[in-house]
């Protein structure tokens, strides 16, 4: 500790032990005190290793004009292919271009100079998953296999808070994210995969459970759409605070080789995401109070070649992206700032936005700063 001197302190019996005191009991309001946010409620939505390329410039012309790639590349240009970027990424990510880029914020267009990355060395979908959830970057390989995670994540350190606590929810299509979140340990609510929704009077997740139970094929992944579904009526019932809604068909198609489904797919995500925000602005327990974050957790090859695969040795597999939309994000859209932002931080900034200090055992990489997200003055950046 460093005591600065000061003459009249030391001439005047008992004001430094008094001085002192009111320092020590300042400690503890120093090391707590957080922003005070309007943020009650967060959603946090990724979708499996969808390119920052896409998010902000839409349609790659190499790939949507190769019938390698694109099995009818007529029909699906006539869907999502403009000579103008700003109407191709638009048609694309009509809600991402319309409202996101209209009353949020955009990061992550490399051409900005605007960079998102992940941290972690492999750049595949457990670490990256991982690094989002946990703020830490694992030097430790952890396949894409069932193996628990030792490591504590945001939403099972919030739902041991008295706030949060047996409001925290996550539903996924990759059914390896029980492992991800070690819902063992944190006995969290997760739905993963094919797995059975829990029936109740409303027969809306009976009909869901039946229609999981029709597919013949059933993979790792469960469909984008019975995920969302699942998740919906789970919300719309329980109201949970903290959501976690992980969709994964970007990812499957495109390492398929299917870039015309790799398209609808995103295209898929972005309806999905349009349709969650109006229940949510429309519902008076979440309306004006709810944060979403929208991210990634990986990117992927960068060239014609390799945009299928993504990994440590992959060019491109590290770079990400991220949007924010919600009552303590000012509207400042696309961000032109040149910048370097990392997934680890999400999980600080996710903390931050709700009054909290996420606090865990491993390291975790600091929060956004909120004046960085536009919250209050903003140094940021106009949007384009």
């Amino acid at each position: 500790m460093i005591w600065l001197y000061n003459k009249d302190t030391f001439e005047k019996p008992g004001t430094m032990k008094l001085t002192c005191l009111l320092f020590l009991f300042s400690i503890p309001f120093l090391l707590r005190a957080q922003p005070d946010t309007k943020t009650k409620n967060i959603f946090i939505i990724t979708t499996d290793g969808f390119r920052w390329q896409e998010v902000f410039t839409g349609a790659d012309s190499a790939l949507i004009n190769n019938s390698k790639y694109t099995s009818d590349t007529s029909i699906t240009k006539q869907l999502y292919w403009d000579d103008s970027v700003e109407m191709r990424r638009k048609k694309l990510m009509p809600f991402f271009w319309s409202v996101i880029a209209c009353k949020g914020q955009l990061y992550g267009n490399r051409f900005l100079s605007n960079r998102v990355n992940m941290k972690n060395l492999y750049k595949i979908s457990y670490p990256g998953y991982n690094e989002i959830l946990t703020g830490y970057a694992d030097w430790h390989l952890i396949p894409n296999t069932a193996v628990n995670n030792k490591i504590t994540n945001i939403l099972e350190y919030l739902n041991k808070q008295p706030a949060f606590n047996g409001k925290v929810v996550a539903f996924t299509s990759w059914n390896i994210f029980p492992y991800i979140i070690n819902e063992e340990r944190s006995k969290l609510t997760v739905n993963s995969g094919y797995e059975k929704l829990q029936t109740s009077s409303d027969t809306t997740n009976d009909l869901i459970n039946l229609l999981q139970e029709t597919i013949v094929e059933k993979n790792h992944t469960r469909y984008d759409l019975l995920t969302s579904l699942s998740a919906r009526e789970y919300i719309q019932t329980k109201h949970p605070k903290i959501v976690f809604l992980g969709l994964g068909e970007t990812d499957e198609s495109a390492h398929s080789n299917r870039y015309d489904l790799y398209l609808q797919q995103a295209n898929m995500v972005d309806k999905l995401i349009s349709d969650l925000w109006y229940y949510v602005q429309t519902d008076p327990f979440y309306k004006d109070n709810t944060t979403f974050i929208i991210t990634t957790d990986h990117g992927r090859g960068n060239t014609s070649r390799s945009w299928h695969t993504h990994g440590p040795f992959t060019p491109g597999s590290g770079q990400t992206w991220m949007a924010i939309i919600g009552p303590d994000i000012i509207s400042a859209g696309e961000i032109i700032e040149v910048q370097q932002l990392y997934s680890n931080q999400l999980a600080a900034t996710i903390a931050l936005l709700l009054g909290e200090r996420f606090e865990a055992r491993h390291p975790v990489g600091k929060a956004i700063h909120l004046s960085a997200l536009g919250y209050g003055n903003s140094s940021a950046s106009k949007g384009r």
